[in-house]
């Protein structure tokens, strides 16, 4: 089973860390989150994460691979978490979102490249604009349905 670090500005991970958890409680021990403060220096967050991913590599005393998930590349976080991943036993995936993670944690059993795929799936295909209309739950009433009553106070 694959392991996954989150590392992103403070308090992303944490927030994006609690959120799959409460969909999914039994991955706690294969998910950890690194947030990135604004005080505190890039090297001293790689220390950090190096250590968060070296206990995500022993996880149970077997060796996983890791998906190291950033929000945004190009910043810190992600900058970061190009200097912890090898392209081997680690990948690394910028641009994080609750569904991206919710994917990633989903298929945490598949082959590392296989979970890749599915997170920016999952990530690109749950980023889309929502039409605005009645809940599902119930029927959008035409005007002319409508009861003088409803207007009266």
């Amino acid at each position: 089973m694959n392991s996954i670090l989150i590392v992103a500005h403070a308090p992303l991970a944490h927030a994006l860390r609690q959120c799959a958890l409460h969909v999914f409680p039994d991955c706690e021990g294969a998910l950890a989150a690194l947030d990135v403060q604004p005080n505190v220096s890039p090297e001293e967050s790689l220390g950090a994460a190096r250590i968060l991913l070296e206990q995500q590599f022993h996880r149970g005393g077997a060796r996983s691979q890791v998906l190291v998930l950033a929000d945004v590349f190009g910043a810190t976080p992600c900058n970061v978490a190009q200097q912890l991943v090898d392209g081997v036993r680690s990948r690394l995936v910028a641009g994080v979102n609750l569904p991206m993670l919710l994917r990633a944690v989903t298929y945490r059993h598949e082959p590392l490249d296989a979970q890749v795929q599915r997170a920016i799936a999952g990530g690109t295909a749950g980023v889309m604009q929502v039409a605005v209309a009645a809940p599902l739950n119930q029927v959008r009433r035409k005007y002319s349905d409508q009861d003088i009553r409803d207007h009266q106070q």
